[in-house]
C-alpha cells in the first residue's frame, strides 16, 4: 500500500512541477475569506511540514497528537507576498523529502499512529496518513488548476 501512495505522490508533485503555470493568475482571491491560489501552494507546503513531522517522528513515538490551524499558518505563512517560484521550490523539496522518508519506511512502523485531530482522539496509521495526504494534496492541486 504504501509503494501505491508513494507513485500517487510523485505523480501529485509531476502534475504542478510540469504544468504550464504562466497563465494562472496566483494572487487572485474570490473574496476576502477565500485563499488565493498562491495561498493554497502555502496551504500544501505546510500540510508538508506537519506530515512529514508525523512521518519522522511515527518511526519512534507513537499516539502523540501534532495538529495545526491551517487558517492561522496560512496567514502567518504570509504566502500572498512570496514568488510563486520560492513556493513551488519549498514545496518540491519538502515533498522529495517526504518520498524519501517513506520509501525507507521502517516496515514494522507502518502501523504506528498518531492522533490528528483537533478535539476528540482520533489515531491514525501512518499508511493512512501518508494515502490522506496525498489525497489532500490531490484536492487541493485540482483547485489551482
Amino acid at each position: 500500500m504504501i509503494k501505491d501512495t508513494i507513485l500517487q505522490l510523485n505523480e501529485a508533485m509531476d502534475s504542478l512541477i510540469f504544468a504550464d503555470t504562466s497563465s494562472i493568475n496566483w494572487t487572485y482571491k474570490a473574496a476576502p475569506d477565500k485563499w488565493s491560489k498562491k495561498e493554497i501552494i502555502g496551504h500544501l507546503i505546510d500540510s508538508a511540514q506537519i506530515n512529514l513531522q508525523r512521518f519522522v517522528r511515527c518511526t519512534y513515538e507513537e499516539n502523540f497528537k501534532l495538529t495545526y490551524e491551517q487558517v492561522e499558518w496560512v496567514k502567518a505563512g504570509r504566502y500572498q507576498e512570496v514568488d510563486i517560484q520560492d513556493l513551488f521550490g519549498l514545496w518540491e523539496q519538502l515533498n522529495g523529502q517526504i518520498i524519501h522518508v517513506l520509501e525507507k519506511y521502517p516496515p514494522d512502523r507502518l502501523q504506528a499512529k498518531c492522533d490528528n485531530s483537533k478535539t476528540e482522539v482520533s489515531l491514525h496509521t501512518v499508511e493512512w496518513l501518508a494515502q490522506d495526504y496525498v489525497d489532500h494534496m490531490i484536492h487541493h492541486l485540482k483547485q489551482v488548476f
